[in-house]
């Protein structure tokens, strides 16, 4: 009795034995299974902070690239005036009520100032340019047009800090831009305001001495713009110019105009490479199909340039060409925007030979022009 009791207790342990065995076994093989099945955090951690760390130290070099490609092109930012003051610098209090004060781009090292129309005046009239160090200097309009605004005036001053010229054919919608200029007079001279290209290829209406006046194919940005700002400069965030700031809407808040600076190129491009501007004239006035809707809504135009006025005795005088043909194409090139006329014109030279095609009526024609020279 005691003996069989003794091996049934014997066989009770060796069984609990073999299934703690059994038991143990299967967590082991558990545990296994799951902890290979699990990724190893370490690497995960280290390839995403690695990751991190690289794209903030290049937003971290990107900004202070932007910050000091601004600060520099404030440097090249200049104001103009009408009148002389007495002291070292025409920025004063209310300067642009006392003095007709604006701004100006400084585009060459060797003085050439680009600027607006309405700031400087007309060519051959002079104006009072005051450079980033205080100093004024007598300036000279070398070249001006009332049509677009612009105008470049030259001071006998060399090694300047100037502005890279831009491309404004390649600008976009939503685009970072910068204006600079100086509102307001001595307190906010060299302002910067940022903002964004709100549309292309804008024409606004306006009215002058009771005469309405269209400019066309502007820059609209909500970049803040103030009097004073006229003739300063819109610039990208590389710090090249991409336009000149002109007019606001003056009962809207954030809508600013800019001429762009592709149609003045071929003007720079020659005072700097001769030393002189003589501007060619084709002799009319047009007006693009962005414009023409202001004229007559009934009128509709798919491309080319409306011819609105033939100037008497100007280059087309006397041709087969009259108001309300529509100028398709000037020798290769095509046209689409008034400033694609003005920028071929300006690459021409007086007396140079061009070619016009004319659509009236549905029907095409030719037209060979001499163009003359702009007193």
């Amino acid at each position: 009795m005691y003996y069989e009791e003794k091996k049934k207790n014997k066989d009770k342990m060796m069984m609990y034995c073999f299934l703690v065995v059994i038991i143990t076994l299967l967590l082991v093989l558990i545990l296994r299974t799951e902890t290979s099945q699990v990724p190893t955090v370490t690497e995960y951690n280290a390839q995403k902070v690695n990751f991190d760390e690289n794209v903030e130290e290049e937003k971290n070099e990107e900004k202070i690239a932007s910050n000091t490609t601004i600060a520099d092109s404030v440097k090249a930012i200049v104001g103009i005036s009408k009148l002389k003051q007495s002291g070292s610098s025409i920025f004063v209090n209310r300067a642009e009520e006392k003095l007709g004060l604006g701004s100006g781009v400084v585009i060459t090292d060797n003085g050439y100032i680009l600027t607006n129309q309405h700031v400087a005046g007309n060519k051959y009239s002079s104006c009072y340019v005051t450079l980033d160090d205080g100093n004024t200097y007598d300036g000279n309009v070398v070249w001006s047009d009332s049509n677009i605004d612009l105008a470049i005036v030259k001071i006998n001053k060399g090694n300047l800090e100037y502005l890279e010229l831009g491309d404004s054919e390649g600008i976009y919608l939503a685009q970072d831009v910068y204006a600079i200029g100086n509102p307001l007079g001595l307190e906010f001279q060299k302002t910067v305001t940022k903002g964004i290209i709100s549309a292309m290829n804008r024409t606004i209406k306006l009215e002058e001495e009771n005469q309405n006046v269209y400019m066309e194919d502007l820059i609209q940005t909500d970049a803040t713009i103030n009097e004073g700002n006229s003739g300063g400069a819109l610039i990208d965030t590389n710090g090249k110019l991409i336009g000149i700031n002109s007019v606001k809407i003056s009962n809207a808040e954030g809508i600013g105009f800019a001429v762009p600076i592709n149609i003045v190129k071929p003007i720079i491009n020659r005072l700097v490479s001769e030393g002189k501007f003589e501007e060619a004239w084709l002799g009319i006035y047009g007006y693009d199909k962005e414009a023409i809707q202001y004229l007559d809504s009934n009128l509709e135009i798919e491309n080319g340039i409306y011819v609105a006025q033939i100037v008497e005795n100007g280059p087309l005088a006397g041709l087969d060409i009259k108001e309300g043909d529509i100028i398709t194409q000037i020798d290769d090139t095509k046209l689409s925007k008034m400033n694609d006329l003005k920028k071929y014109i300006y690459n021409k030279k007086p007396e140079d030979m061009i070619k016009l095609q004319i659509q009236r009526n549905g029907k095409e024609s030719t037209l060979d022009v001499k163009l003359a020279g702009k007193t």
